[in-house]
C-alpha cells in the first residue's frame, strides 16, 4: 500500500483529472516524454505479469458498436477503464473511442485516482505499438506505412518516430480528409511523409506496416501479395469479435506476437485461426523467455487489441505524474463519514439548512 496516496485521498478525496487538464499535462511534460515513460511503465509491469489477476475485458455490443470494462490488478492496486468503440459517431459530432478509468487501493478498494482516458488510451496504446516494434522489427526500420489517418494515427506515428527511429511515413485513408488532417498535424515533426493513392501503393518499400482503421467489419486492408520478408504488422484496428485487418494467409506466413492470449483469440485479428495457431505473449518476449524475430526476413505480427495492463500503466504514471505537477482536482467521489457506520447520516441535514429549505418550499407555493 502507498500510505502517501490513501492519506491523500482520505484527507482530500479522490485525484481527479480532466480530458482538458490531461492536456495540459502532456504539453507540460512534452509527448515524447510521455511517450518514453508509459512504454517504460508498460514496459516494467509486463515483466512482472504473474504478480496480476488478469481477465479478458467484459463487452456489451450493439449493431452500431461495443462498450467494454477492462478490469485488472495486482496485491496494491486495481484498475477498470472503461471504453466504448462506435465508428459512426463521427457523423453525431463524437469521437469514436471514448474513456475514463479509476486506479483504486486493493487493502481498502479506496478509488484513489479517476481520470479520463480517450487521450490517454491514444498515448498507451502507440507506446505499446512502439515497445512491440522496438522488440520484435528490424533493428534498421526506418519506412513507415499507416493504413488508416484517423484519432490515433498521429500518436502511433510520433510513437514510432521517437522510441523506434521511423524517419519516413507512407499514408493512406479511405478519406483524404483524414490524410490531409494528419499531414498537417505533423508538419514540423521532420518526418518525410507521403500520400498515397491505395493501401497497396503505402505499404511499398515498408519496413514496418501499421493498421488502425475503425470499420467494424471483417476487413482485408492488407492483403498477402502487399507483403514483403522482414516487415513488421502493427495490427490495431482488429480489436473485438468480427472487426480484421489482415488476410489469414499473411497470420499463417508470419509469426504471431499478441497482448494476453485468452482475449486475442477472441477480438484479435487470430480470432478465425484454429485454437492451435501458435502465438506468442509478448511479456515472454520481454522477460527473455521466448524468441521474438528468428530473423530479418521473418514477417512479425503484433496482433494489438489493447490490453488492461496496458491501461494500469498510463493510470500510474498519469497519476503520478499530476501529482508531482499539482494537477487535478480532489473530489468527494466517496462519503468521508466520521462514523463510517452511519451513512444514513449524510440524510440528515442540520436544523438551520431544513429550515431554509421549509421557507423556500412555502414561497414557492405562495
Amino acid at each position: 500500500m502507498n500510505h502517501t496516496d490513501l492519506t491523500r485521498f482520505k484527507d482530500t478525496g479522490t485525484l481527479y483529472l480532466s480530458a482538458p487538464e490531461a492536456a495540459e499535462l502532456v504539453g507540460r511534460l512534452g509527448l515524447r516524454h510521455c511517450l518514453q515513460h508509459m512504454a517504460e511503465h508498460i514496459r516494467a509491469d509486463f515483466l512482472r505479469w504473474a504478480d496480476f489477476d488478469k481477465t479478458a475485458r467484459v463487452a456489451a455490443h450493439s449493431k452500431d458498436g461495443v462498450i467494454e470494462l477492462m478490469p485488472v490488478a495486482d496485491d496494491h492496486r486495481y484498475s477498470f477503464k472503461y471504453v466504448n468503440g462506435h465508428p459512426g459517431n463521427t457523423r453525431l459530432g463524437l469521437s469514436t473511442v471514448m474513456a475514463f478509468g479509476v486506479l483504486a487501493d486493493v487493502d481498502t478498494g479506496a478509488p484513489l485516482f479517476l481520470s479520463e482516458l480517450t487521450l490517454t488510451t491514444a498515448l498507451r496504446t502507440a507506446a505499446m505499438s512502439a515497445l512491440a516494434a522496438q522488440t520484435l522489427a528490424r533493428p534498421d526500420s526506418r519506412v513507415m506505412a499507416l493504413i488508416g489517418n484517423g484519432a490515433q494515427s498521429e500518436f502511433q506515428v510520433l510513437a514510432f518516430q521517437h522510441l523506434v527511429g521511423i524517419t519516413t511515413l507512407r499514408v493512406f485513408d479511405v478519406d483524404p480528409a483524414a490524410s490531409a488532417k494528419l499531414v498537417a498535424n505533423l508538419q514540423g515533426s521532420g518526418l518525410h511523409i507521403t500520400v498515397c493513392a491505395s493501401t497497396a501503393e503505402a505499404v511499398q518499400g515498408a519496413d514496418i506496416v501499421t493498421t488502425v482503421t475503425a470499420d467494424k467489419a471483417m476487413a482485408l486492408i492488407l492483403t498477402p501479395e502487399m507483403i514483403q520478408p522482414g516487415m513488421h504488422l502493427n495490427a490495431v484496428g482488429g480489436d473485438c469479435p468480427g472487426k480484421t485487418e489482415l488476410h489469414g494467409d499473411i497470420l499463417n506466413a508470419a509469426k504471431v506476437f499478441v497482448e494476453y492470449e485468452p482475449q486475442s483469440r477472441m477480438e484479435g485479428e487470430i480470432q478465425h485461426q484454429p485454437a492451435d495457431f501458435a502465438v506468442t505473449e509478448l511479456w515472454q518476449v520481454l522477460r527473455g523467455e521466448k524468441p521474438g524475430r528468428d530473423h530479418a526476413e521473418q514477417i512479425t505480427v503484433f496482433d494489438s487489441v489493447g490490453f488492461a495492463l496496458e491501461d494500469f500503466s498510463a493510470l500510474r504514471f498519469m497519476m503520478d505524474s499530476a501529482v508531482a505537477l499539482g494537477m487535478g482536482e480532489r473530489m468527494a467521489l466517496i462519503p468521508q463519514l466520521a462514523n463510517p457506520k452511519n451513512l444514513f447520516g449524510m440524510l440528515a441535514a442540520p436544523a438551520s439548512v431544513t429550515h431554509q429549505l421549509t421557507q423556500i418550499a412555502a414561497t414557492a407555493h405562495t
